[in-house]
């Protein structure tokens, strides 16, 4: 045995490694593995043959396809528009109520993408396919179908979402722009347009670039809204085609959808990162504070179209489903309002019978299995995603990068698709155990698989403060690596990882994506009965599960980033 594989099978972060290592190989490489060997078999070849070159192909892949790209570009372009004024006027420009719209700005993305999907249908529903018509319709006013139903509002909505995302890549670059530079600018006679275009805008292009890829990609991964807007009037993504397959048992075509899904993601966040490795230097080797530009006769312009954004974006919707869900009749203010879908008992001539969401057997099972689900996922989940970083960071190189690899690898993968790979490895027995489909714990190995790039980032963020010092001062005491990790470690970064375990905890309460391809009856989730309300008309009821899980969300994203300490750009004076 070479030398150094002896002195490395020593090293006390040896066994740790290997320990995290099999563990993602199993979560992450394992469904990979087999979503691409369950397609090359005989009735696998035959399904690429049906998706990529057969009569069937135009359905199963190119409009889908089509959808995906319309609805991921024009939500990448719009995101990176108003992500990007906002983190300008936010972070550049002396707008009054700088803190509060940079707030406002970032909780978008901690609210469930299918509850902005609602409260769209809430207002802009017509009647085109049936079933209760939105407040706009009832108000007589007569809503065209193609701000009801199909691309244009299922990208609006993506954006509403995901505009949060460039809001804060590009927030951050504008706050690494030294002020000294912008001065210079100015000194020189320069016009605020002319150092904006010249100086401000090159800085922060990769950000740009990266934002306007970054929410490409989440637009066209996204399940829910293009289901909840698209499906309707057959509107189709790749996503959606992907469910539909598999949930109707067509799983090699879906099997083939999701890898296809899976490059397309990976290639665009692959062409994000590169351009975002070209960057243009702007930190000087003093330190300076961003120069705020005076907006003048403009500020209240300016102060109104920010505004305007994150009102629509982040309290608008929370206002109409919670409105939605108290009005006797779907979207009607003629009706009268009542509490009775959120108290009421079973009553025949309301919603069929259905019970109000508080006293409903069904959704406080849904509760309960939702709070275990992502309790289970969050504490799994940080426990190895600090074991990988801890070794990672305490390995050889060939050991480190491979795991920080494994630990990234899922963040290249959508939801669905990840859920199809996770089908497709443990749908079947595997190492000798059963199948677990259908179970609670394919739930828990789905969010597991799903959520290891974030709690790797976040303990490997918190493991950065601490010094080295800490871990040779234990092992003088005699202290082994194990006690080492779990006495003096993990509580010196606790602020950190409990942090990062919240926001897990928080993403897999509101995830839809991947859920709905591995929840079954036997396992009911909050999203996935609001999601099956929604389609099943049962509006009141849809929306105010939603609006459970969306004040959930948002409450403990803010708990989360306050206990991690966090500090925002626009914080600073």
């Amino acid at each position: 045995m070479p030398r150094s594989l002896t002195a490395a099978l020593r090293r006390p972060a040896t066994l740790p490694a290997l320990i995290a290592l099999a563990a993602l190989a199993v979560l992450v490489a394992g469904p990979l593995a087999g979503l691409v060997a369950a397609t090359l078999d005989a009735d696998g070849l035959e399904a690429w043959g049906d998706v990529l070159a057969s009569p069937l192909s135009n359905a199963l892949l190119w409009e889908p396809l089509g959808g995906s790209l319309v609805v991921g570009l024009g939500t990448g372009i719009a995101s990176v528009v108003l992500g990007s004024f906002l983190a300008w006027a936010v972070v550049l420009t002396d707008m009054p109520f700088r803190r509060t719209v940079g707030v406002l700005a970032t909780i978008p993305f901690a609210i469930p993408s299918f509850a902005i999907a609602l409260a769209w249908e809430s207002v802009f529903r017509n009647d085109r396919i049936g079933g209760a018509s939105g407040l706009l319709a009832g108000l007589g006013v007569e809503v065209p179908d193609a701000l009801a139903w199909g691309a244009l509002p299922v990208t609006l909505t993506l954006t509403a979402h995901y505009f949060s995302l460039a809001f804060v890549v590009v927030a951050a670059a504008l706050a690494s722009v030294g002020g000294d530079l912008l001065a210079a600018a100015e000194l020189t006679g320069a016009s605020r347009a002319r150092v904006a275009l010249r100086i401000a805008l090159p800085a922060v292009a990769p950000a740009m670039g990266s934002g306007f890829l970054l929410a490409f990609a989440e637009g066209v991964s996204n399940f829910a809204v293009p289901a909840l807007l698209g499906l309707p009037v057959r509107f189709q993504t790749l996503s959606t085609r992907l469910y539909g397959a598999i949930s109707t048992g067509d799983q090699d075509r879906g099997f083939v959808l999701s890898i296809l899904l899976v490059l397309v993601a990976a290639l665009v966040l692959w062409t994000g990162t590169r351009l975002t490795s070209r960057s243009v230097s702007t930190v000087t080797g003093k330190p300076s504070r961003a120069r705020r530009i005076r907006l003048g006769p403009a500020k209240p312009v300016v102060l109104a179209g920010a505004l305007a954004i994150v009102v629509a974006a982040t309290i608008l919707p929370a206002i109409v489903l919670a409105a939605s869900t108290v009005l006797r009749r779907t979207n009607r203010f003629d009706g009268g309002t009542t509490w009775h879908y959120w108290v009421g008992e079973s009553d025949a001539s309301i919603a069929q019978g259905l019970r109000g969401v508080l006293v409903d057997p069904r959704i406080l099972e849904a509760v309960g299995g939702t709070v275990l689900l992502a309790a289970t996922v969050a504490v799994i989940t940080m426990a190895l995603g600090f074991l990988a970083a801890w070794s990672a960071a305490r390995t050889p190189p060939w050991i480190g990068g491979t795991l920080s690899g494994l630990s990234y690898v899922p963040f290249l993968i959508p939801g669905v698709a990840l859920g199809a790979a996770v089908i497709a490895q443990f749908g079947r027995p595997f190492l000798g155990l059963p199948s677990i489909y259908g179970t609670f714990w394919i739930l828990v190995v789905g969010g597991i698989a799903a959520s290891i790039p974030f709690a790797f980032q976040t303990s490997r963020a918190a493991l950065a403060q601490v010094s080295r010092e800490l871990e040779d001062a234990a092992a003088m005491a005699g202290a082994g690596t194990w006690r080492t990790l779990g006495r003096i470690l993990l509580p010196v970064t606790a602020r950190g990882t409990v942090g990062g375990a919240a926001l897990v905890f928080v993403t897999m309460a509101r995830d839809l994506s991947l859920v709905v391809m591995l929840v079954t009856p036997a396992t009911p989730l909050l999203a996935v009965t609001a999601y099956e309300y929604a389609s099943e008309g049962f509006t009141q009821h849809a929306n105010a599960i939603t609006l459970i899980i969306t004040v959930v969300s948002v409450t403990v994203t803010l708990l989360a980033r306050r206990l991690e300490g966090r500090r925002s750009p626009w914080m600073d004076a």
